[in-house]
């Protein structure tokens, strides 16, 4: 049961929060639910990046109850996924939870900081089989590959000149919310790096996704320096986060 302060947000209601990791997840209000309780938001997105996730945001005080009371609403399927700091909070307030490693939410809003120099563009589907073999060789961890759900919704490349089946280069936009366009599966072939190609495909996908939604997101690890390296230099902020998530 719900407490009387825990209130569940309708579906065709405006989302009360402007926090863009939210709005992400809040993408599909047909099957996602957004709670709230005091200044704290909870968003239930199932299936959102491969996993039932409860984002949250919002002060400690407010977020811990709502929190809760929303997993004994959804299910402990659902991975409590938000700041660090709060997501830390959570998981000295609720033992059974365990913690994963830190890593990043990484966004922009306006216009782009690089502009692409039109070396990438978007794929058919009929590269589907390069890429996922692109993706094989240099990234295969990728939560986003083509045909899985969500993640086959455009995926951008930069083609060899003597017109091979396989890209150098992808990167794919996936799991996209009406304002917020993630980057996902960002990859360069082991041997095309050091020429500049994972930053021209960041900053082509970037552009679109900046022209589309109005705000740019991704998510690195928090030990991948290069990575980390090159999204600041395409004017995007970092923000630590964390998620947690029941022992089985």
């Amino acid at each position: 049961m719900f407490s009387t302060t825990s209130a569940e947000i309708s579906p065709h209601s405006e989302l009360p929060t402007a926090d863009a990791l939210c709005r992400w997840a809040a993408r599909d209000r047909t099957a996602g639910r957004v709670f709230t309780r005091g200044a704290a938001v909870a968003v239930a997105a199932p299936g959102l990046s491969l996993r039932d996730r409860l984002v949250v945001t919002g002060p400690a005080g407010d977020a811990i109850p709502l929190v809760r009371d929303v997993l004994a609403e959804v299910g402990r399927g659902y991975r409590p996924f938000g700041d660090r700091g709060l997501v830390d909070a959570l998981v000295m307030a609720v033992p059974e939870l365990r913690p994963t490693a830190g890593f990043g939410w990484m966004d922009r809003t306006g216009a782009p900081a690089v502009r692409p120099d039109g070396t990438a563009g978007w794929l058919p589907p009929a590269a589907a089989p390069g890429i996922a073999a692109l993706l094989d060789q240099a990234f295969p961890h990728s939560y986003a590959y083509p045909g899985r759900p969500g993640a086959d919704d455009r995926w951008a490349g930069i083609m060899p000149g003597d017109g091979s089946g396989t890209p150098l280069a992808v990167a794919a936009l996936a799991w996209c919310a009406p304002t917020v366009g993630l980057l996902a599966g960002v990859a360069t072939a082991p041997a095309a790096r050091g020429r500049g190609l994972g930053r021209q495909i960041c900053a082509f996908v970037l552009a679109e996704a900046l022209a589309a939604y109005g705000t740019a997101a991704l998510v690195v690890d928090d030990g991948n320096t290069p990575a980390l390296r090159l999204y600041r230099s395409l004017g995007l902020a970092y923000r630590p986060l964390r998620a947690a998530a029941f022992a089985a």
